[in-house]
C-alpha cells in the first residue's frame, strides 16, 4: 500500500463532497484527498492530471455521469460509487462486485468500504477490470428504473446559503436559467416565496420534471402549471404568466405561446 494513498471525490454538490472528505479523514486519516470534481468530465480530467489511487464517484452528475467517468478511468484506480438509489437498485452494485456507498453515507458502511480498499492496496491488488461490470451495472440500473425514461423527480437538491435543501417538486413555482446553473423559485417555510440555486443547467433539469405539471414557456424559464393564477396576452404574439402569491411576472415567448392558445 502506498505510504500516503490518494483519492479523488466527484459530486456535483459541494457540501456532499466536503462531507465525504470529512468522513474519510476520520475513518482513514492516512488517505489524502488530492482532487474534488464537480462533474464527471472534470473527474476524468483531474484523474488524468493527478492519478489518485481511489476515486469516489457520484453516480448521477450533470454532463458525464459517474458510470461514464468510470468507463474512462477504467482499471487505473479503485472505484467506489456513491449513489442515492434505493435498496433495490443497490442490488445492481452488489451483483456487479463494485464498491458503493448510499447517501447519506453511514460511518459503518464507509468503514467497510475503506477496509476493503486498504486490503487491496496493501496486497498491491490491481483494480478490477470494470468495463463489462459497468455495462452490466448501467443496464441493470436502467431496468430497475423503468428503462431509459426514469420516473420524474420528486425532490430537488438545491443550495440555500450554506445549506443543502431538499425541495419537494410540488412546492416549486418556476425555474429560471442562471448561466450554467438553475434558480428555483419555491414556497419556503410557511408558504413564503423563496429561491434556491441548483448546480445543474435548466436544459438538463427540465428533462427530469413531470411534463404533465411543468412546461417551458421561455428558453430560460420553466413554470409549474399548478402555480399559475392567470395569463395575459400582449399585442406582439407574446404573453405573461402571473403566479399565485408571487409578484414576479414571467414572459412567454412566441415559440411557446401555443401552450395557451385556448385562452
Amino acid at each position: 500500500m502506498p505510504a500516503r494513498p490518494t483519492a479523488l471525490i466527484a459530486d456535483d454538490e459541494p457540501l456532499l463532497r466536503e462531507a465525504l472528505a470529512g468522513q474519510l479523514a476520520q475513518v482513514w486519516p492516512e488517505l489524502e484527498v488530492i482532487a474534488q470534481a464537480r462533474n464527471g468530465r472534470e473527474a476524468v480530467e483531474l484523474f488524468e492530471a493527478r492519478r489518485p489511487d481511489v476515486c469516489f464517484l457520484d453516480v448521477h452528475m450533470p454532463g458525464l455521469s459517474g458510470i461514464e467517468a468510470a468507463h474512462r478511468i477504467g482499471s487505473r484506480a479503485h472505484l467506489v460509487f456513491v449513489t442515492a438509489y434505493d435498496h433495490y437498485a443497490v442490488q445492481a452494485f452488489a451483483q456487479g462486485v463494485l464498491d458503493y456507498l448510499v447517501k447519506p453515507v453511514e460511518p459503518a458502511r464507509l468503514a467497510e468500504a475503506v477496509a476493503r480498499l486498504k486490503d487491496r492496496l496493501q496486497a498491491a491488488q490491481p483494480a478490477l477490470n470494470t468495463a463489462s461490470l459497468l455495462e452490466q451495472l448501467a443496464a441493470e440500473l436502467a431496468r430497475l428504473h423503468g428503462g431509459p425514461a426514469p420516473a420524474p423527480l420528486l425532490w430537488i437538491r438545491a443550495q440555500v446559503g450554506a445549506s443543502l435543501r431538499l425541495i419537494p417538486v410540488e412546492e416549486v413555482d418556476y425555474l429560471r436559467s442562471d448561466t450554467k446553473y438553475t434558480r428555483v423559485a419555491w414556497r419556503g417555510d410557511g408558504g413564503e416565496p423563496a429561491e434556491a440555486l441548483v448546480r445543474m443547467p435548466l436544459k438538463e433539469l427540465v428533462t427530469q420534471l413531470d411534463p404533465a405539471h411543468f412546461a417551458q414557456i421561455h428558453r430560460s424559464i420553466v413554470v409549474n402549471l399548478r402555480a399559475i393564477d392567470h395569463v395575459t396576452r400582449s399585442d406582439h404574439e407574446t404573453a405573461e404568466v402571473h403566479l399565485r402569491g408571487r409578484d414576479e411576472v414571467l414572459p412567454v415567448s412566441r415559440s411557446h405561446l401555443h401552450l395557451f392558445r385556448q385562452m
